[in-house]
């Protein structure tokens, strides 16, 4: 994020002992990715998530590179995934050689929509071809449909790997985000809702996909006294000092998913009474964390006031906002990739804006925001 913006998209935050916590960790010697702090974060992340095994990895993408590897998938491989999420998503399933199919989204979440599943795996199913893994991604905060798409997923017989990054404290259905799938994967982004400053977790209760998968975080060493490697491996294990950060915070998830739904409450109450603003409904059955709050804009029913026109003037005020994922079917890289929805996920691109939605976001910089999307109205 650009130093010169006042209010911040979604600002760095750290709970109250994170510093002690690095301090002690320093002071106690254990830096490299193995000791006390990486078992103890790994432990809290099974008890957010209530998975039964949790590794800590440098990043997200790396947590989905691993599940994607410890599935099989590899080139000729065909795996499925969200359209609308972060490029970092889709990514890992072309490193391992496999091509990816886009699904679009529903309207309800901007997730992974289940009747554009139902039409992927069908088509598929005419070609002979089964995918060898589906990636659903959980948007900003909220879960998709998951009965629905593992049903779906079930039937066709293809193992799923649930993209928490931006869903940590999430709930479906009573059950946490981070729990579906045979694999899930978490993010601890300097922008996530607790943060690492850089970070992520592959989580499952399958302990030989476990085990396989801590094999490749660590260079896939075979268990020698000296460095023995028969295989390709990564080096995607967490430090020390960042697990011992994340530590600190697992106490927080609650509190700082409770401000973010606040947020949401309180932009909700100010800003959708606007005329052709509008934001995502709290559903039935989710506990959505509201990681960032996004608006939607109708530029037929607003007087002509467009997404860009309200993006310009926050700017302009210097608070940070930015647009919905541009969904990868429409990316320049993935242009050649098969693609199954319609355009609702196009349509969260070009209407939708994300606002700051930071658990530090003060009640003046909240006012300061809502006034400036409001001259646009004027």
């Amino acid at each position: 994020m650009s130093s010169g913006y006042r209010i911040w998209l979604s600002p760095p935050h750290l709970a109250e002992g994170s510093a002690a916590a690095v301090a002690e960790c320093l002071q106690s010697g254990w830096v490299a990715p193995a000791g006390p702090y990486l078992d103890a974060f790994e432990a809290g992340l099974c008890g957010l998530s209530g998975r039964s095994h949790a590794l800590a990895t440098a990043s997200g993408a790396a947590a989905i590179h691993l599940a994607l590897a410890v599935l099989g998938v590899g080139p000729g491989d065909v795996v499925l995934s969200s359209s609308l999420t972060f490029v970092a998503a889709v990514n890992p399933i072309r490193y391992l050689g496999a091509t990816p199919v886009l699904v679009g989204s529903e309207p309800e979440s901007w997730n992974l929509c289940p009747e554009a599943l139902a039409t992927a795996l069908t088509a598929l199913e005419r070609t002979g071809t089964r995918p060898k893994a589906l990636l659903i991604t959980q948007l900003y905060g909220r879960c998709a449909q998951m009965e629905a798409l593992l049903g779906l997923a079930d039937r066709y017989g293809v193992p799923v790997v649930e993209d928490a990054a931006e869903a940590v404290g999430a709930r479906w259905q009573g059950q946490p985000a981070g729990s579906f799938g045979r694999l899930s994967v978490f993010s601890f982004n300097g922008n996530k809702l607790i943060t690492t400053g850089g970070g992520g977790a592959l989580l499952t209760d399958d302990p030989t996909l476990a085990a396989r998968a801590r094999k490749l975080a660590a260079q896939a060493r075979e268990p020698a006294l000296h460095y023995e490697h028969t295989e390709l491996g990564y080096t995607y294990r967490m430090s020390s000092v960042l697990a011992a950060l994340g530590t600190a915070q697992l106490g927080a998830v609650s509190a700082y998913a409770e401000c973010r739904r606040a947020h949401y409450v309180a932009y909700q109450g100010r800003l959708g009474p606007l005329p052709g603003v509008s934001f995502l409904p709290q559903r039935p059955g989710a506990y959505d964390t509201c990681w960032l709050t996004t608006l939607t804009l109708d530029p037929a029913r607003s007087g002509g006031v467009t997404r860009a026109e309200v993006s310009a003037a926050l700017q302009a005020a210097g608070i940070e906002s930015r647009p919905v994922w541009k969904p990868m079917h429409l990316q320049p890289l993935y242009h050649a990739a098969p693609y199954y929805g319609d355009g609702t996920a196009q349509a969260a691109f070009e209407h939708g804006l994300c606002l700051p939605s930071g658990s530090n976001l003060t009640p003046e910089a909240f006012d300061q925001v809502c006034g400036c999307v409001e001259s646009c109205f004027r």
